[in-house]
């Protein structure tokens, strides 16, 4: 995979409206990378409301961090408090919700999970070619 440099991180805090920030965030980070940032975008809006959703109790950060690999792709990961593994649901045509992995599986070249040492939550990391 390579090495990953010049990391930039971002916490979250437990509020949905923090979308928007998170959003400005990644604009400026691809921005400096020379990146296009609407897959970017896409993909961490959708990481970070799962996390924000599903994964941590309203005390509990959620970190964001953006990476790129030495081969100049966009290495993105969201970490939370808890250890549930998120999972792509089946979706039907009309569903508002539920889509959220499938949009990331789409879109990124690649994407997992890694639980953090000590049972003290997860990491979620996407991988983003260059566009």
């Amino acid at each position: 995979m390579g090495q990953v440099a010049a990391e930039s991180e971002m916490v979250v805090k437990q509020d949905l409206r923090v979308v928007a920030e998170v959003r400005r965030f990644v604009r400026l980070v691809t921005g400096q990378w020379g990146m296009d940032d609407f897959v970017p975008c896409l993909v961490a809006s959708e990481l970070v409301t799962n996390a924000i959703q599903y994964a941590s109790a309203s005390d509990d950060d959620v970190t964001l961090r953006l990476g790129r690999t030495d081969e100049g792709a966009l290495w993105m990961e969201v970490q939370d408090a808890t250890c549930d593994l998120p999972h792509m649901l089946d979706i039907d045509a009309i569903s508002e919700t539920g889509r959220g992995l499938f949009i990331v599986d789409q879109f990124c070249r690649c994407w997992g999970v890694r639980p953090l040492a000590g049972d003290v939550g997860k990491v979620v990391f996407a991988v983003i070619d260059p566009a």
